[in-house]
């Protein structure tokens, strides 16, 4: 770990106005579709008047404040104003339904919710379903407007962000209104008293393997990790970055927002992820920087207008939350102008970037690698059975340890103790290998690991070698219990369109060039995979799809 001084131990809110002081004009946020743009001190200012509008409401410091919303203007601006009075923001996955909003609203001891109506394009409602789990809120007084309820007793207050008025909830415009009649000196006291090492975001893991849990971020976390992103990208205040990936997880708001606003760039933001809205922001802004997971940017070229817009202003981006595909990896350089497109590794346990290529790294290694350690982290290969540290190109989980580990899950000690070793290291539970260079690579998942007959296959190495398969648009591996050699390796293949391929081609393709036992016994051709909101493929329900397939064919084959 190198023993520089970190980049900086201000908070998000001192950080704030430093940057107004330093280019108070420049443009932060952008939302192309709007027209909608705020500076630096236009933002600042919106922040400040939310911020002391929540104090009047009775948010103070250490209230949990839950944001349900997609990316519309205001999330950012309920984000800074709860950091700067020093409530911490709850990022409440768009996805979610009854069950999981539930359990995040009593599990984070959420002191009040702001939501807004919807998951666009979706069939639910987020007001039909808080008014499902807590059908008091119906009756809440509009005079008072605090919320009671029974399964909720920490539950006070319900802010809806967007203009329409419901009863007993405010709304952000009043809240705003209120604010800005409201003197400053509170607002400055609260701030005295934040500290850097303080929660300032707590993001829920996906709970694909059980419970979400709620991991708790602090300042010095996002705000540190944030700038060693951008600067792997080289950004600069020139920058203007296209956010098409949701605000709620650590893909936008620490790769992206933290990573634009240490630098004192611009966010160009989408409301939600659609490929035509994508190549018109870039073409619009003049976007330097693209994000996104693997199947938005398959999306983005593959859309049949894809050549008509003008990328030529893109430089950079980053590419990560799932596997990226070697061969998109090179698309993505060449077709959309993104000759410096970047990877980056990590958890949201750890603020999420622990490893990432360079701006000016090889093509080899930006297509092959998930780049080097972060700085001021250590990262270390544990062999999964005895702890001990591996040498170079041997497997082992990945472990890290720094500034941006979590300060852990809320209120999960033991679940935080098996996370975090006696050392200090966060344990991923992702293997992979690391070069004589300090490139590491991802050869599977502890969990994904499948362990055939004795023999592990690594479902990443799997997938890697069928995308090469000519007619192969993506693959993903899975294990499935097999009552002969303990699992089974099954494939889901998704074509290019018109490609000619069936699931003996692919399994004839895998004989021929490599071992016997990572051969996929099933193999399936779907259209989509299933995703969480942020664009990750479920792997676990892939697992439940391809036991029902196998029994269904052995219920069809008697």
């Amino acid at each position: 770990m190198s023993d520089d001084a970190i980049f900086t131990e201000l908070t998000l809110g001192d950080f704030l106005e430093r940057q107004v002081e330093r280019d108070p004009d420049r443009d932060f946020i952008v939302y192309p579709d709007r027209d909608l743009r705020f500076s630096y001190r236009q933002f600042n200012e919106r922040v400040d008047n939310l911020a002391k509008g929540l104090l009047e409401i009775g948010i103070d410091r250490g209230d949990h404040v839950g944001i349900w919303s997609r990316n519309i203007p205001d999330w950012l601006t309920y984000f800074y104003a709860t950091a700067k009075l020093g409530a911490v923001p709850v990022t409440i996955n768009t996805y979610y339904k009854s069950h999981e909003l539930e359990y995040v609203v009593r599990q984070s001891d959420m002191k009040a919710l702001a939501l807004v109506d919807g998951y666009k394009g979706g069939n639910y409602s987020y007001l039909d379903i808080l008014y499902e789990i807590a059908p008091e809120i119906r009756e809440t007084s509009s005079f008072t407007r605090r919320v009671k309820t029974d399964k909720f007793p920490v539950l006070k207050s319900v802010i809806y962000m967007g203009p329409e008025k419901h009863r007993g909830m405010y709304s952000t415009n009043e809240l705003i209104t209120l604010g800005s009649h409201m003197s400053d000196d509170r607002l400055k006291q609260n701030m005295k008293l934040i500290s850097n090492r303080d929660m300032v975001n707590m993001q829920y893991t996906s709970g694909t393997t059980g419970f979400p849990k709620g991991v708790m971020l602090t300042h010095r976390n996002i705000l540190n990790n944030g700038y060693y992103i951008g600067e792997r990208q080289r950004l600069t205040e020139k920058d203007r970055v296209v956010l098409p990936v949701p605000l709620f997880h650590c893909f936008g708001i620490t790769l992206g927002i933290m990573a634009i606003f240490t630098h004192g760039a611009t966010a160009v933001i989408l409301e939600q992820f659609d490929p035509l809205e994508a190549l018109a922001a870039v073409e619009k802004e003049k976007g330097t920087a693209l994000y996104g997971v693997p199947t938005m940017f398959i999306a983005e070229m593959t859309h049949p207008l894809f050549d008509k817009f003008d990328l030529s202003s893109l430089r950079t981006g980053i590419m990560a939350g799932s596997p990226c595909p070697m061969e998109w990896m090179e698309k993505a350089m060449n077709l959309m102008n993104m000759k410096e497109i970047t990877i980056t590794y990590g958890l949201t346990e750890c603020s999420p970037a622990i490893t990432m290529t360079s701006a000016d790294d090889t093509i080899e290694r930006k297509v092959a690698t998930i780049g080097a350690k972060m700085p001021h982290c250590d990262v270390k290969l544990a062999h999964p059975e005895t702890g001990e540290e591996v040498g170079i190109d041997e497997p082992g989980e990945i472990c890290c340890r720094g500034y941006n580990v979590m300060k852990g899950y809320y209120k999960m000690p033991e679940e935080t103790a098996k996370a975090i070793d006696a050392d200090g290291f966060m344990h991923s539970g992702d293997l992979g290998t690391v070069d004589a260079d300090g490139y590491y690579r991802i050869t599977g998942r502890l969990k994904d690991m499948i362990i055939r007959g004795g023999e592990n296959v690594y479902p990443r190495e799997l997938e890697e070698f069928i995308y090469t398969m000519p007619g192969v648009r993506d693959v993903q591996v899975v294990g499935v219990p097999d009552a002969k050699f303990g699992e089974a390796v099954a494939a889901f293949v998704m074509l290019e369109p018109d490609a000619d391929v069936t699931p003996e081609d692919v399994q004839d393709f895998a004989r021929a060039k490599i071992a016997p036992f990572k051969v996929p016994q099933y193999v399936w051709m779907v259209n989509e995979y299933p995703l969480t909101a942020s664009g990750k493929i479920q792997k676990f329900i892939l697992r439940e799809m391809a036991q029902e397939r196998i029994a269904s064919e052995t219920e069809g084959a008697k």
